[in-house]
C-alpha cells in the first residue's frame, strides 16, 4: 500500500527492481545513517539540476518576447503580455498531470523522460525566431510548450518530500526549490548575453528607437540543449523510486481535505506570486519606464527578482525547519502586503527617476515571496502523512504555477483598461491580507487546528 513507509530494511540494505528500491524507511536513524542519505542526497542534487533547466526554458520565453517587436514581429503590447502568459498556463495544466506521476512511474522514469521533453520547445524558439512573418496563433503553441518545464516542479517536488526523514525536509525542499527557481534567474541573465554571441545561425537586425545592433536570437533557445541532455542521462543513470504507489483513485484522497485547499491558496500567494512577477517582470519594467528617455533596458534588470526570492527560497527552508513553518508564513504574508502597496505608488512614474522605487520595491516583493515559497513546503509534510503530503505538494504547486498567466494577463487587462498597473497591486495587497488571517487561524496560533 501507499502508505507503508514503515517497513524495515533487509540486512542487505535497500533492494531495488527495474530502478524501484524494495523498502524505504527515512525516519529511522540507523538507515539514514547507514544508507538512506546517500541516495536522498544524490536524488537532490540530479533532480535539482534537471529542476534548474526545467524553470530556464519555462521562463526563456519572458527574455525572448521583449526582442520579438524589434527584430520585425507585428505584436501589440497585448499580444506581448499573453505569450508572456502562456507558459505559466501551460506549467499550471501540465503541474496537474504530474502531481500522480510519482506514485505510477516512480522518480527515475518520470524525471528522465520529462526532462529530456525539455529540448522540444528549445527547438521550437530557435527557428521560429527566424521567421517574423509567423502567425500568432504558433507563437501562442511554441509558449504553451515552454510550459513543459514548468510542470515538472509538481512531480520532483513530492519525489524529494518521500526521500528525506521529516526533520529535513524544510531544508531539502528549500534548497532544492530556491536553487530549481534560480533556473528563472540564469534564464533572465545569460539570454541578454548569449544573443550577442554569433555562436550558431544567422543574426537578425534588431531596432528600439534609433539604435540597432544584430542579435542571434535562436542562442536563448539552443543554449539550453546540451545542458538538457546531460540531465536527462543522469536522471536515468543515478536515480531510482521509492516504494509509494498508488492509483489516481487513492491519491484523490487528498481533495477531500480542507488543508488541502488552504494550503493551495498559501501557496498561490507566494510562489503564484514569485513566478508570476518573474514572468511579468521585464514587460512591466518596459511598459511603464520604457517610455522615457533613458529608460532602463529590462533585462538588465529582470534577472534581480528571481535571483533574490530563488536565494530566500534557500535560506528560509532551514529557519523553517528550526523557527516552523507557520510563522515564516505569516511574516512573507506580512511583507507581500507591505511591498505590494509601496510597488502600487511607482506605477504611475513622472520621471525615470522613480525607477529605483520601483525597483526596490518589486525586489522586496520577490523577497518576501521567497520566504513564504520556503515555508508554506515545510507547512504540508507537517500536516499531512508522506503519501498524501507528496501529493498536496503537487496539486498546490501545479495551481500556484499559474501564476504567469494569472498575473500577465491581469496586467496587460488592468494596463490597457487604466493605463497603469497600479490597482492590480492593491488587489494584490488584499488577497496576501486574507491568506495572512487564514495562516494564523489554522496554523499559527495557540490552540490552532495544525500547529506546523
Amino acid at each position: 500500500m501507499a502508505d507503508d513507509l514503515q517497513e524495515t530494511l533487509t540486512a542487505s540494505g535497500p533492494q531495488m527492481k527495474r530502478g524501484w528500491l524494495s523498502r524505504w524507511t527515512p525516519e529511522s536513524d540507523d538507515f539514514w545513517r547507514d544508507q538512506g542519505s546517500r541516495i536522498a542526497w544524490i536524488t537532490l542534487w540530479v533532480t535539482t539540476y534537471c529542476l534548474l533547466l526545467a524553470f530556464a526554458t519555462w521562463f526563456m520565453v519572458s527574455a525572448i518576447v521583449v526582442k520579438l517587436t524589434g527584430i520585425g514581429f507585428a505584436l501589440t503590447k497585448s499580444q506581448l503580455f499573453w505569450l508572456a502568459a502562456m507558459p505559466g498556463l501551460a506549467g499550471g495544466t501540465l503541474r496537474i498531470v504530474h502531481t500522480f506521476l510519482i506514485p505510477i512511474f516512480g522518480t527515475r522514469k518520470t524525471v528522465a523522460v520529462s526532462t529530456a521533453l525539455l529540448v522540444v520547445p528549445c527547438i521550437g524558439w530557435a527557428w521560429v525566431v527566424h521567421h517574423p512573418a509567423t502567425p500568432l496563433w504558433i507563437l501562442m503553441a511554441l509558449a504553451f510548450v515552454s510550459g513543459l518545464g514548468g510542470g515538472n516542479f509538481s512531480s520532483f517536488m513530492p519525489s524529494t518530500s518521500l526521500f528525506f526523514p521529516k526533520r529535513l525536509q524544510g531544508t531539502a525542499l528549500g534548497v532544492q526549490a530556491g536553487l530549481g527557481n534560480f533556473g528563472v534567474s540564469v534564464a533572465q541573465f545569460l539570454i541578454p548575453w548569449v544573443i550577442t554571441l554569433p555562436i550558431l545561425g544567422s543574426a537578425q537586425s534588431f531596432t528600439k528607437g534609433d539604435r540597432s545592433a544584430l542579435i542571434y536570437l535562436q542562442n536563448a533557445a539552443l543554449i539550453w540543449i546540451p545542458l538538457i541532455v546531460i540531465g536527462a542521462a543522469a536522471a536515468y543513470a543515478l536515480l531510482h523510486s521509492v516504494p509509494v504507489r498508488a492509483t489516481l483513485r487513492e491519491q484523490a484522497d487528498i481533495f477531500k481535505e480542507k488543508h488541502t485547499w488552504l494550503m493551495t491558496s498559501l501557496y498561490i500567494m507566494t510562489f503564484g506570486s514569485f513566478s508570476g512577477y518573474a514572468a511579468a517582470f521585464p514587460l512591466l519594467i518596459d511598459r511603464v519606464y520604457g517610455r522615457f528617455e533613458h529608460a532602463p533596458d529590462p533585462l538588465r534588470y529582470a534577472f534581480l527578482g528571481p535571483l533574490v526570492g530563488a536565494a530566500a527560497r534557500v535560506v528560509a527552508g532551514p529557519l523553517s525547519d528550526r523557527f516552523g513553518g507557520a510563522r515564516l508564513t505569516t511574516l512573507s504574508g506580512v511583507g507581500l502586503v507591505g511591498f505590494a502597496v509601496a510597488t502600487a505608488a511607482y506605477t504611475t512614474p513622472t520621471h525615470v527617476g522613480q525607477f529605483g522605487g520601483f525597483l526596490w520595491c518589486m525586489l522586496g516583493l520577490f523577497l518576501f515571496s521567497g520566504i513564504g515559497n520556503a515555508s508554506t513546503f515545510k507547512q504540508m509534510p507537517m500536516i499531512f502523512p508522506p503519501r498524501q503530503a507528496g501529493g498536496v505538494i503537487g496539486w498546490t504547486s501545479a495551481v500556484a504555477a499559474y501564476g504567469p498567466f494569472i498575473v500577465n494577463g491581469l496586467l496587460g487587462t488592468v494596463i490597457a483598461s487604466t493605463g497603469s498597473p497600479r490597482a492590480f497591486f492593491i488587489g494584490a495587497a488584499a488577497f496576501y491580507a486574507a491568506n495572512i488571517v487564514l495562516n494564523w487561524y489554522y496554523y499559527g496560533r495557540r490552540g490552532c487546528e495544525k500547529p506546523c
